[in-house]
């Protein structure tokens, strides 16, 4: 009766023993994957983000139980896109995240620095990877929760959130994940060295600079760098130059069906080209010109014959100028403009 009696605990005791055997060893588990991640992200030489390989998804999403005890936010990469500035400049962002992450809350005294690792996954060298999440267009970044399964359902950016680049990023990652980012730190543009280099060239030049300030003697003074400046202005002001630059707007594409060939005006309104952009300028800076030109130096002309060539010759130019941004206009939006002449004239 005794035998029995000591079999019946042991086997409860088994029965209860088990379970707790293998929790702990997948909380052990759980805690070398952690561990690892932490270990790669330390020796990462770009901002914390860690490069996974097509066996690293397999070891750290899908061979993995859910849930996991970590997020994982991938931006999908590919080295024969690195000459495309607008991927390299989102990958430098999603670098700033990652640093900005890891600087505020590796120290803060809680467990946030290791719910969350940032990663990036390579075309060349992970192609697998990429029909795992079904990756079709790049720039691309997916964040795979611990509790998803299929990691073709895992959140991903829209196209429209990458206008604000990190904040943007930082701002997509707090609201899936309930996780503190913090203001983004960015580094200065200019460091400490570069900074004293051109104090002391402004205090060694200062007494020069000055003397000829006030002499007068300054390429400032000078109309005729003055008359171009403005000239300059104007032009970059009407061919969309700030646009292009915020944009990052390429000058001209190469064809997609033969790529020795470039495209400098592509059809539609969805897209303009840095190229587009400049001869609409030029036109409208020609005409800026020749209105300067007849209203200040063609009325000190004392030959009424010369005055009335020349202004006629200036209207026919302007009209054509005007005509083709009109035509390129009607071109790229496949709207007609078309003059409305006053009703007293058709008779």
């Amino acid at each position: 009766m005794v035998v029995q009696t000591n079999l019946s605990h042991r086997i409860i005791f088994l029965f209860f023993l088990v379970p707790l055997l293998f929790a702990q060893a997948d909380s052990d588990s759980d805690s070398d994957l952690i561990n690892e991640l932490v270990s790669l992200r330390s020796s990462s030489p770009d901002s914390g983000v860690i490069r996974l390989y097509d066996d690293d998804v397999s070891k750290f999403l899908t061979s993995v139980p859910t849930p996991r005890p970590y997020s994982l936010i991938i931006f999908f990469d590919s080295v024969n896109l690195h000459s495309h500035s607008k991927l390299q400049k989102f990958r430098r962002e999603f670098g700033l995240v990652s640093s900005t992450f890891i600087s505020n809350n590796n120290n803060d005294g809680s467990n946030n620095g290791t719910k969350l690792f940032f990663c990036e996954i390579e075309s060349t060298h992970s192609e697998a990877s990429f029909h795992r999440f079904n990756v079709e267009t790049l720039p691309h970044i997916s964040l795979v929760s611990p509790t998803t399964e299929n990691l073709t359902e895992s959140d991903q950016m829209d196209g429209g959130d990458f206008a604000g680049l990190a904040e943007s990023v930082a701002e997509f990652v707090e609201r899936l994940t309930k996780l503190t980012v913090g203001p983004i730190q960015r580094p200065p543009l200019l460091s400490k060295t570069q900074i004293g280099i051109i104090v002391a060239l402004i205090i060694i030049s200062a007494p020069v600079l000055i003397k000829k300030i006030l002499k007068g003697e300054t390429p400032f003074h000078d109309r005729r760098i003055g008359l171009t400046g403005a000239v300059l202005v104007y032009f970059f002001s009407v061919s969309g130059t700030m646009f292009n630059i915020i944009r990052e707007i390429p000058l001209y594409v190469k064809d997609h069906e033969d790529e020795s060939k470039f495209v400098f005006f592509i059809e539609g309104s969805e897209m303009q080209l840095g190229v587009e952009g400049y001869t609409v300028g030029f036109l409208y800076t020609v005409v800026g010109l020749l209105l300067a030109f007849v209203t200040h130096m063609l009325v000190r002309d004392k030959n009424i014959n010369e005055q009335r060539m020349t202004m006629l010759l200036s209207l026919v130019i302007s009209f054509w100028a005007v005509r083709q941004v009109v035509y390129l206009d009607n071109w790229k939006t496949e709207y007609e403009i078309y003059p409305y002449w006053p009703s007293s004239w058709r008779h």
